[in-house]
């Protein structure tokens, strides 16, 4: 029986938690996750519309990209939209989920799809997270390391950008003496032993610690094995704000803008003055992403998309990059379309549905 934690947790295989700002609320907002899975129905934001039309539809969870609470709640009496929601999700036995920042820093995530619509080639993160990584030093008896090496590897260990199974092996000696009521796997009790030993270096991400650390116990033979964890300063490419990348041949300005508005289908879009440059280098990030402005000056892109930016903005930029702001609501929407391809890949016979809401608070004439 499926049920919606399995569900869930195929979303966070793809946008861990771990992923998200500190700022951030993603998760589960209300509901029990342990119910069966009867449908799932997918939108950007939580509004007492989209619990109706769940209701009506019949299904018991409700994906968001943006979370319904950001704020502890000190009350709960239906006084503003947030505690209307819980509520209305509390009396049809809801299950409310977000993933929000977390879905904007991972790879094939919001940033990612946009970069896909506008056809951009050779993709990377713009600001790669940082002080993510740790590198594990473990010492593992000769006859033994290629079974404790690849263990770790299996547990997603070893990776650096496009490479797998990372390591690096140094040969040596250990030493130590067993005392009473040990059953040493190799000497004996109280006589001091020593051992030829391979170092085995790696590296992974934090949030892999846990995993790792079983199959390490899990395969190596000591008692006590010996390891060491290192925190490093170290770039993480795989995850982090904004991405960069190359349109196949240049684009006039204005026609690539125009490219833009069509293809995402906008009401509008602003942008700063017109440089007179051609269009190659792209740097974009959905949802409120000017903070990156200097990062994608720094990458060499032409034009940085995001969805928010402020009255300054568009001077600060000068003549060095073109400005376009699409819309916070419009840059984000895209992200229903990347949960039904997450669930649907793994679970093709569940049901999930397209909230027909539009629940963008900007109005146009």
């Amino acid at each position: 029986m499926l049920r919606i934690r399995d569900i869930l947790q195929e979303i966070e295989r793809h946008a861990p938690l771990w992923l998200q700002e500190s700022f951030d609320n993603s998760g589960v907002q209300v509901g029990d996750v342990n119910q069966p899975a009867q449908g799932a129905l997918l939108c950007l934001d939580m509004t007492e519309a989209v619990i109706d039309e769940a209701v009506e539809l019949g299904c018991n969870l409700i994906i968001a990209h943006h979370p319904l609470v950001f704020k502890p709640l000190k009350s709960l009496t239906g006084a503003n939209y947030v505690q209307r929601c819980i509520m209305k999700a509390c009396k049809n036995d809801l299950v409310i989920y977000a993933a929000h920042t977390n879905l904007d820093n991972a790879t094939d995530g919001v940033n990612f799809k946009l970069a896909e619509y506008l056809g951009l080639q050779n993709v990377r993160i713009l600001n790669p997270q940082q002080g993510i990584l740790l590198k594990l030093a473990t010492f593992v008896p000769e006859a033994q390391a290629e079974a404790v090496r690849t263990a770790l590897f299996e547990a997603g260990a070893g990776h650096i950008g496009a490479y797998d199974a990372c390591s690096f092996n140094i040969r040596g000696e250990g030493s130590f003496r067993a005392s009473e009521g040990c059953q040493p796997f190799v000497g004996s009790v109280g006589t001091l032993h020593r051992e030829p030993e391979i170092r085995i270096e790696t590296i992974l991400p934090k949030y892999l610690k846990s995993r790792v650390l079983r199959a390490l116990f899990a395969t190596h033979p000591y008692e006590e094995p010996a390891f060491d964890f290192y925190s490093l300063e170290n770039e993480w490419q795989q995850a982090g704000s904004g991405i960069v990348g190359s349109l196949p041949e240049e684009e006039d300005e204005r026609m690539f803008l125009q490219r833009i508005k069509e293809t995402l289908e906008l009401h509008s879009l602003r942008h700063s003055h017109l440089t007179g440059r051609k269009i190659r280098k792209v740097a974009l990030c959905g949802g409120s992403g000017a903070f990156l402005i200097p990062e994608a000056i720094a990458a060499g892109a032409e034009l940085f998309i995001t969805g928010e930016a402020k009255y300054n903005d568009f001077f600060d930029v000068e003549d060095r990059i073109l400005l376009a702001v699409i819309g916070h609501y419009e840059s984000e929407i895209c992200t229903k379309h990347i949960f039904r391809d997450i669930i649907s890949k793994k679970f093709p016979t569940f049901a999930v549905q397209f909230s027909t809401i539009n629940s963008n608070p900007v109005n146009y004439i």
